[in-house]
């Protein structure tokens, strides 16, 4: 099901920032969703898909069926500007029976996600895997109080949000020039070298005050990239501001995270309040973040105006998100959370890796790496004599290295999270459940969970139970006397936890608080 959204700038409100200047609204938007598969008849130009076909991202696997080629959606979310000037919106897909009708709402939890990513506090990104990039977006920036937008337009909003309250930096530069008036200091040297006979001109070298900073060149290539999203109208002055600013070169493109390192330590050098020195890093990040995406995502880059020299294909946005990993990490960040309010007590590692095996000679074989781990301490108040003791003879019993407390703990909970929709607790794969007992074993927890995405309140928790099974009644092999239990304590309780994407939360009030946490 494809939907080509016109959009129209009748919506405009009393927000500044909320002009028609951060808004798309010329732009014509072609909808799809996971696990479609795209033919020419979808597209209003052919010549879009055979582009896409020629790129060769990694969103799409091309298939052939039937005598014509199909381009099949994979488990991503983004945003391509077509060659045509459509902008092809990419959502995540739920349920079979997606409609229109969804799309907004759709829009809107998909854009509530990529917020909580992107604006999670600086303790928790660091430890959260593959957001390094993403917190480009600041906490401080206004909601927009409109119908959920493309996410095109969603990006272009949260981008000139940060954008305009933000001037490109100015530093002085040292420039060499070869002229007749003498202004700045003489390069003897030079003078001598380039000017022996031409005496009336001089090699001067002076401090001219320039905005031609890697850390501007960087954000105007950015600019660019969303340049042609934006409406046709004259440019507002923020905006012309980055007009005399040039952007990165094909060259500097192509190492971009190198010219990304160069250009924060210039900005750390600049005299800026810390205030603008934190909005400019997150612009920054951002402008970084979307380059990089599109190089990295741009496949071929195959233009069809240039087939002949593709190294020389216009760069065009393209960001492409694996909705694997952005949904582990969303769940993971709100569940990590929800433990935290509970208690200071439950302390969440995310993706932290362990050995599983080793072999003989103790070499690590295998390693298990589980979404989130909720390790419970708690506080051993009373120190036992030998303690007391033991510290005695360290010299511990009068410094502040000697323990007043004894802190102890375990695993509660291992959490595997998937973006795997799961309609009812037969459909669990093996493998899910063979992981759901390994990690319950290696850790020790008492809880394991396996956490799937749902959209609404319908689907409760279901607790998993295992058999166990006597030894007498396996080596006889009669089925009929083989006797399960599920009294074993030292089994871990295995959960179906389903996460609600419209709200971000998993339906723990159906859960005993005794067995959730």
């Amino acid at each position: 099901m494809i939907s080509r959204v016109v959009q129209s700038d009748s919506n405009a409100t009393a927000n500044k920032v909320n002009s028609a200047s951060i808004k798309a609204v010329e732009a014509d938007i072609m909808t799809v969703f996971e696990h479609q598969r795209l033919t020419t008849h979808d597209f209003l130009s052919v010549s879009d898909f055979h582009w896409l076909m020629a790129q060769e991202f990694p969103v799409f696997s091309i298939k052939r069926k039937q005598g014509q080629w199909q381009l099949k959606v994979g488990h991503y979310i983004g945003v391509i500007l077509l060659p045509s000037g459509m902008t092809l919106e990419i959502l995540p897909k739920l349920n079979q029976s997606t409609q229109n009708s969804d799309i907004g709402q759709t829009r809107q939890w998909v854009q509530n996600m990529l917020s909580d990513l992107t604006n999670s506090s600086e303790r928790t990104a660091s430890k959260l895997p593959n957001t390094k990039n993403l917190g480009q977006f600041s906490s401080q920036l206004t909601p927009l109080p409109m119908t959920a937008l493309p996410l095109s337009d969603w990006l272009i909003a949260q981008f000139l949000q940060r954008l305009i309250h933000y001037q490109p930096t100015k530093h002085y530069q040292a420039k060499i020039h070869n002229q007749a008036a003498l202004q700045g200091r003489l390069l003897i040297k030079e003078q001598l070298r380039h000017n022996s006979m031409q005496p009336h001109k001089f090699v001067c070298e002076n401090s001219v005050l320039s905005k031609d900073m890697l850390g501007n060149r960087l954000i105007k290539s950015a600019l660019q990239l969303l340049a042609p999203l934006l409406p046709k109208l004259s440019a507002p002055q923020y905006l012309q501001l980055w007009q005399q600013v040039p952007a990165l070169t094909h060259h500097e493109r192509q190492r971009i995270e190198t010219v990304y390192s160069q250009a924060k330590r210039e900005l750390a050098i600049q005299p800026l309040r810390a205030q603008q020195c934190q909005a400019a890093l997150q612009l920054l990040d951002f402008a970084y973040w979307l380059l990089q995406q599109s190089n990295a995502a741009t496949g071929n880059s195959i233009d069809p105006k240039n087939p002949i020299n593709p190294n020389l294909a216009q760069q065009r946005l393209c960001l492409l998100i694996d909705m694997n990993q952005a949904f582990e990490q969303w769940a993971s960040q709100r569940i990590a959370a929800m433990f935290q309010q509970v208690s200071s007590a439950y302390k969440p590692s995310f993706q932290a890796q362990s050995v599983w095996l080793n072999d003989a000679e103790g070499q690590a074989c295998l390693s298990i790496r589980p979404d989130l781990l909720i390790y419970e301490t708690a506080m051993k108040h009373s120190v036992s004599h030998a303690d007391i003791y033991t510290d005695t003879l360290q010299g511990k019993e009068d410094t502040e290295e000697a323990p007043k407390l004894r802190v102890s703990g375990s695993y509660s909970h291992v959490i595997d999270i998937k973006w795997k929709p799961l309609a009812n607790a037969s459909a669990i794969s093996a493998s899910d459940a063979y992981q759901l007992t390994s990690y319950a074993q290696a850790y020790r927890a008492r809880q394991c969970w396996l956490v799937y995405p749902v959209q609404g309140n319908e689907r409760q928790p279901v607790v998993l139970k295992q058999q166990a099974y006597n030894d007498e009644s396996i080596n006889n092999v009669d089925i009929h006397d083989i006797k399960s239990t599920n009294q074993n304590t030292n089994y871990a309780q295995l959960w179906l936890i389903p996460f609600n994407v419209l709200t971000g939360t998993i339906d723990s009030d159906l859960l005993p608080a005794s067995d959730v946490i």
